[in-house]
C-alpha cells in the first residue's frame, strides 16, 4: 500500500502538456528559463524552444542593462521567431535600429501590446511598419527621441483599437526642444478610443491638452507629470469625471536617486553577477535552430526598485 501511495505522488513533469509547461516556466527569471530549463530535459527544452513561453516577451529590464545594442537585437529575433507569431506582448527597451521594428511588424503581427521605450526608431519606419500592428491596443513610446508626430499619426491611423498610449519623456531628451504641440495635435486627430494617456514632461500646454480632450472623449486617465505649461485646474473644472494627475512632481528627479546610487562600483562583486549563454550547450535540445553561444547576456541582481523610477520617468498609477 506505501508503495502506491508513493508511486501515486510521484509526478512526470516532462510529461506535461507544453502549453501547461509554457505557462509555469513564464513565471521564471529569463536567465533560468534560457540556460537552465533547457538542460533539464528534452522535452522541456523544447517547450523553450518553441512558442508556448513567448507569447508574452518582456525583457526590459534585461535590455536595460546591456551595453552592447546588437545584443538586444540578437535577443528580440530569437524570442520573437520563437513565438512562432502567437506573441500578444513585446517589452524591450533601446531598440537600436529601424530593421528590428520592422522584424517584429513582420513576425509579431498578432501583437497587442508594444512597449518600446527609448528606442532608436524613425518616423519613416513607423509609417511602414504600423500597418502591421493593427491590432495593438497598448503602445509605450516613451523617450524614442526619433520620432514625433508623423510616427504618432500612422500609429493611430492603423491602430484602431488603440486604448492605451504612453509618450512619457526624460526633460533631458527635450533639450533642444520648443515644443510639442505637433504631437499633441498628431494624438488627437488620430488616435479617439484612447482611455489612458500619459504625457509626462511633454513640451505642451493647456491647449495643445484640451483639443486631445475634444477628441478623445473615452478617456479616463491623463498623467500630464512634469507638463508645467498646463492648467491641470481649468482641466479638472471642464473634465470632472477625469483623473489627472500632475503637473506638479513630488518624487521625479530628485537627488535621491544619485545619492543611493553614488556607492556604485562595476567592480562590486556583491551586488552584481554576470553570466553568458556558454559554448558548450547541446544544440539537439534546441529545435529551432537557433544557437545562443555567440549572444551574451548579462543579468544584474537585484535590478532597478521603484526608488529609482524617478531616474527614467514617473511610473504608472
Amino acid at each position: 500500500m506505501g508503495e502506491y501511495e508513493g508511486a501515486e505522488e510521484y509526478r512526470c513533469w516532462e510529461e506535461l502538456l507544453p502549453d501547461a509547461l509554457g505557462l509555469i516556466f513564464r513565471n521564471l527569471p529569463l536567465q533560468e528559463v534560457l540556460t537552465v530549463v533547457p538542460r533539464v530535459c528534452k522535452s522541456w527544452g523544447r517547450v523553450v524552444a518553441g512558442p508556448y513561453c513567448w507569447q508574452e516577451i518582456d525583457i526590459e529590464e534585461w535590455s536595460q542593462q546591456q551595453s552592447k545594442p546588437e545584443q538586444i537585437g540578437r535577443m528580440v529575433e530569437l524570442l520573437v521567431g520563437r513565438s512562432g507569431g502567437s506573441c500578444r506582448r513585446i517589452s524591450v527597451s533601446g531598440l537600436p535600429c529601424d530593421p528590428l521594428l520592422s522584424f517584429i511588424g513582420d513576425h509579431a503581427r498578432a501583437l497587442r501590446a508594444l512597449e518600446i521605450p527609448r528606442s532608436e526608431i524613425s518616423d519613416s519606419v513607423v509609417e511602414t511598419v504600423a500597418p502591421r500592428l493593427a491590432n495593438v491596443t497598448f503602445l509605450d513610446i516613451s523617450s524614442c527621441t526619433k520620432i514625433g508626430a508623423r510616427a504618432l499619426e500612422a500609429f493611430g491611423q492603423h491602430c484602431k483599437s488603440l486604448v492605451g498610449l504612453r509618450r512619457v519623456m526624460h526633460p533631458i531628451d527635450l533639450a533642444d526642444k520648443e515644443c510639442q504641440h505637433d504631437e499633441a495635435r498628431a494624438i488627437a486627430r488620430s488616435m479617439p478610443k484612447l482611455r489612458h494617456l500619459e504625457m509626462g514632461y511633454m513640451l505642451i500646454a493647456t491647449e495643445a491638452v484640451a483639443e486631445i480632450l475634444g477628441h478623445c472623449r473615452d478617456l479616463k486617465f491623463l498623467d500630464l507629470r512634469g507638463c508645467w505649461a498646463v492648467d491641470d485646474k481649468l482641466l479638472r473644472d471642464r473634465h470632472p469625471g477625469l483623473r489627472v494627475l500632475g503637473p506638479r512632481v513630488e518624487d521625479c528627479y530628485e537627488n535621491t536617486y544619485w545619492e543611493e546610487c553614488s556607492d556604485y562600483s562595476d567592480d562590486d562583486s556583491d551586488s552584481i553577477y554576470s553570466w553568458e549563454f556558454m559554448d558548450d550547450v547541446d544544440d539537439a535540445i534546441w529545435d529551432d535552430g537557433q544557437g545562443l553561444e555567440n549572444l551574451e547576456v548579462r543579468f544584474y541582481g537585484g535590478g532597478f526598485s521603484e526608488s529609482f523610477a524617478g531616474f527614467d520617468w514617473p511610473p504608472s498609477p
